[in-house]
């Protein structure tokens, strides 16, 4: 893998890199999405695809700590219609990764992300924004379940994205804060722990990139508790603007790079 050690990182290189680890903790407690902007710093300091092999076990230590803070929070239903149309976007990404450049994979998932994050404004603005998350159970809500899973899994096979695909699914659903963030803290644990083989398979994980892990995994343990301490303090209106604002920063930031 094309990758640097943890040797080979200046002090600032290191220092924006613990930064990004400290937001994945705080968007896995607060504000889902955001930890687009940690995609994109990892993406700038070592090399763009080695970064989410990278980033994957950070991610996952994330996961972790949203899963015993949101626990009682999930609504299963959800998951269980998400996880196989997800499993076909995993897969879809594995072969995308195979031939694609680092050009090609910024490019189609931050325009991605960017359409989601309209359709989602679109979709709110026409319907009530207290719908409950049981509309899942339509043929309509089912549809558009597949089709977020498989975009969902898509993107974060091959780019660590998906946490802004599935927040706008989530907002569209009707998901209140705690029920957004219980839900998708499973998900994403489940999700990213099963990308692990392939992500190895590619040469994306090696013990260089463990151990450059296991030095910034500290930093997200913080992002987390604060985060906790951060969102009983947002209403619900704010919460939903800022997780689509920072799917759109993110979605322009892979864009524009």
């Amino acid at each position: 893998m094309d990758t640097m050690t943890l040797w080979h990182l200046t002090g600032w290189e290191f220092a924006a890199l613990a930064f990004a680890a400290f937001l994945v903790g705080f968007s896995k407690t607060a504000v889902s999405g955001a930890n687009t902007v940690s995609l994109a710093i990892f993406a700038a300091v070592l090399p763009a695809r080695a970064s989410t092999g990278i980033l994957l076990p950070i991610l996952i230590a994330g996961d972790i700590l949203a899963v015993l803070t949101y626990r009682r929070h999930a609504h299963w239903p959800t998951l269980w219609r998400l996880f196989p149309a997800v499993g076909v976007g995993v897969v879809a990404g594995t072969v995308f990764l195979v031939w694609a450049d680092d050009a090609i994979v910024r490019t189609s998932i931050g325009a991605i992300l960017l359409f989601m994050a309209g359709v989602t404004v679109w979709r709110r603005r026409q319907a009530d924004a207290a719908a409950q998350p049981d509309e899942v159970t339509s043929r309509a809500g089912r549809a558009k379940a597949r089709s977020y899973g498989v975009l969902g899994g898509f993107t974060t096979m091959v780019a660590n994205a998906g946490g802004p695909v599935m927040s706008m699914y989530l907002l569209s659903a009707g998901f209140r804060k705690l029920g957004f963030l219980g839900t998708s803290a499973f998900f994403f644990l489940i999700v990213n722990v099963s990308k692990l083989p392939f992500s190895a398979g590619l040469g994306l994980i090696d013990g260089r990139s463990l151990l450059l892990d296991a030095a910034l995994v500290l930093f997200v343990v913080p992002g987390a508790f604060i985060g906790k301490w951060a969102v009983s303090r947002i209403n619900q209106r704010m919460f939903e603007r800022l997780v689509i604002a920072a799917t759109v920063v993110g979605g322009l930031q892979l864009l524009l790079r």
